[in-house]
């Protein structure tokens, strides 16, 4: 063979190792793409100073048709420090006011950044960056670190980026941080420096402002040195439990320690797309090992005073739910932490079923942080209250096993989440009253009806108020999958639930992914559903217009008073106790929703979405009605049930 023959075999077996070919790496549609990470960290952590010095060696495939002549680096810690943007805009919040009144800030954050000492302020410095070796230069900017290439990475080039850093954790403000409301030492979100994404669109350098995140798939083998006293949870399976016990090592077996006042935990966590790590001396771990050999565990600590101090900060009706007695507060704290892992495996087969396997061979609910906040193989969260921990566990699918773009997504993160913990919790609680969907639906009329929505398009960092952003993101973005289900029928959404768990995990799907794979399960078109309810504020509202007999039969017609057009299922119900199902499919969807049930369905002509009425057609008389409605299953976010159903008798 011929060198240049030689050269093009080697780059061929290079690019397949790397996973270059795009859809051998990934099974995703042609073209599909994605960027891969390796990362190996050392860090050494002065626990008395609040501070660590690491090194970090990033392995980075560029498995894009680009050349790359610029990187970018999060440097996530340094937007705790007063003048920080993310100080001016949590200032700035305060300014405006929510609905009910009050200001619109997070209370978590407030303008506690503003008033950190030197000592309590959040950084990580990078001292020295190579490239193969070769000194780079770089500018900091913020939370971003932006570092022009003297060599360029070109498509399917493996890079070795080697880093000295150093890091002050926090005073803990938001995520992360140290010595929080519930005594956690330390609770280790956000704390290397984090190669930004780099897509089909581009870089992603978004300066850490308040709220989400996106990262590269990849491996983490990171090593922590720290004093013995600490107990480590984290992202990724622990190497060397027999070294470290702690509740790690294998029972019954001897605990052999290296000679020393430091423990080296070395945790390796496969496609991930980032590290999470809390440490506290008081730490209690439990764990426990469920189906197919999966361990589960908990990191957790009760200190008594400070649960009192938060049991003292409640309002009165909250403390109301403990008897007025912040013992039982903290009793019932306790019972939900000793208590977690067997409500998580009672949870999990259902999850499994319902929305993908879980694909690693252990979970960690770590007690840290300043409320709960989702990372790969792990959570942080500041209690074990059942809600809590459902929805920061649905975090594992809905960001953790999709690495989507939450920044610009925030709904397919927030909105997929609430609508799988709501799910859940109604698997779980059958009976218990106020369960499902409906406050979701309830929290995103308000926000319809408030004059402060925002599309749903909206870059997370971008809404103009707190409340706009988490009543669209978490709410809308529940409703949205609800009512998918509406469209194409509760079934088929399931299905394709599962379906797209099966064709994006480990990559990085985009609304226009999801509605793809909805398309090809439902056989419909839905670009105007996802055109309408993500793109636009504008909303929906059926009502009924008129009611007379004519030629024998009824005829029933209904308007459509708001901009948003949708399939209409209409019921009426006889004196008899039969009823009727009318339904109307719209036009723009190209098909018809299966029958949910065993019901008799009345399908008509498709609804033209330009036109504002369409009548019914019934035989019963008037006299035989008791009542007719729009959307029995109250599935359609209609913002005014007023008009939805007529009683007759």
């Amino acid at each position: 063979m011929s060198k240049h023959f030689n050269f093009k075999l080697g780059v061929l077996f290079s690019l397949m190792a790397a996973g270059f070919i795009a859809n051998a790496q990934t099974g995703a549609s042609p073209g599909y793409w994605q960027q891969k990470v390796k990362y190996t960290m050392h860090i050494d952590v002065d626990a008395e100073a609040n501070q660590f010095k690491g090194k970090q060696q990033l392995e980075y495939w560029n498995q894009s048709p680009d050349t790359l002549k610029r990187v970018y680096y999060h440097l996530y810690w340094n937007a705790f420090q007063p003048g920080s943007m993310m100080d001016e805009r949590s200032i700035r919040q305060s300014t405006i006011n929510k609905p009910g009144g009050g200001a619109d800030w997070d209370n978590r954050v407030r303008d506690r950044i503003s008033k950190l000492q030197p000592d309590e302020i959040g950084y990580q410095k990078i001292n020295s960056l190579t490239l193969n070796g070769k000194p780079l230069s770089f500018k900091v900017i913020g939370t971003i670190l932006q570092v022009d290439l003297t060599t360029a990475i070109l498509p399917g080039v493996k890079a070795i980026f080697n880093m000295d850093f150093e890091a002050q954790v926090p005073v803990q403000v938001r995520r992360a941080g140290r010595n929080n409301a519930e005594g956690v030492r330390f609770s280790m979100s956000q704390w290397y420096p984090k190669m930004c994404e780099y897509d089909k669109d581009g870089w992603h350098p978004n300066p850490y402002i308040a709220r989400e995140f996106y990262g590269i798939w990849g491996d983490f083998d990171v090593t922590i040195n720290i004093d013995s006293s600490f107990v480590i949870g984290a992202t990724g399976y622990l190497q060397n439990p027999q070294q470290i016990g702690h509740g790690y090592q294998t029972a019954g077996t001897p605990v052999k320690r290296p000679v020393g006042k430091k423990l080296s935990w070395r945790f390796v966590a496969p496609m991930v797309h980032d590290f999470v790590w809390a440490a506290d001396p008081d730490y209690i771990h439990t764990k426990k090992t469920v189906r197919d050999n999966t361990e589960l565990h908990a990191f957790y600590k009760v200190d008594k005073d400070k649960l009192i101090a938060q049991y003292n900060a409640l309002n009165a009706r909250q403390k109301a739910v403990y008897n007025n007695n912040a013992l039982v507060f903290v009793a019932e704290y306790q019972k939900n932490w000793e208590n977690v892992l067997d409500f998580a495996e009672k949870a999990l087969l259902y999850i499994d079923k319902t929305f993908g396997k879980y694909p690693y061979k252990q979970y960690s609910f770590i007690q840290g942080g300043d409320g709960g906040m989702e990372y790969p193989m792990a959570t942080l969260v500041k209690s074990a209250g059942e809600e809590l921990i459902l929805h920061e566990w649905m975090h594992t699918w809905y960001q953790m096993i999709f690495g989507t773009n939450e920044s610009l997504y925030p709904w397919m993160d927030e909105g997929f989440t609430n609508y799988a913990e709501s799910r859940i919790y109604q698997y779980l609680y059958p009976d218990k009253e106020g369960v499902g969907q409906g406050d979701n639906y309830k929290a995103y009329i308000a926000l319809a009806k408030s004059g402060l929505e925002e599309p749903l398009t909206t870059h997370a960092d971008h809404y103009n108020s707190n409340y706009a952003y988490s009543s669209a993101s978490y709410t809308k973005g529940a409703v949205f999958v609800e009512q998918l289900g509406y469209i194409i029928g509760a079934a088929v959404r399931d299905s394709l639930l599962l379906k797209y768990f099966d064709y994006w995990k480990f990559k990085h799907p985009t609304a226009a992914d999801f509605m793809r794979i909805a398309e090809k399960m439902s056989g419909m078109e839905l670009d105007w559903y996802k055109e309408y309810w993500i793109n636009t504020t504008k909303t929906i509202d059926y009502g009924f217009d008129s009611l007379w007999e004519e030629g024998g039969n009824t005829k029933i017609r209904i308007k459509k008073v708001q901009q948003m057009p949708m399939p209409i299922d209409l019921k009426i119900t006889l004196k008899d106790g039969s009823s009727e199902l009318h339904y109307i499919p719209l036009d723009l969807m190209y098909g018809i929703k299966p029958a949910e049930d065993s019901s008799t369905r009345i399908v008509y002509e498709p609804w033209p979405w330009t036109r504002e009425k369409y009548v019914v057609t019934t035989d019963k008389k008037i006299a035989d009605f008791v009542s007719v409605e729009i959307d029995p299953s109250q599935r359609l976010a209609d913002i005014d049930r007023r008009n939805n159903k007529l009683m007759l008798r």
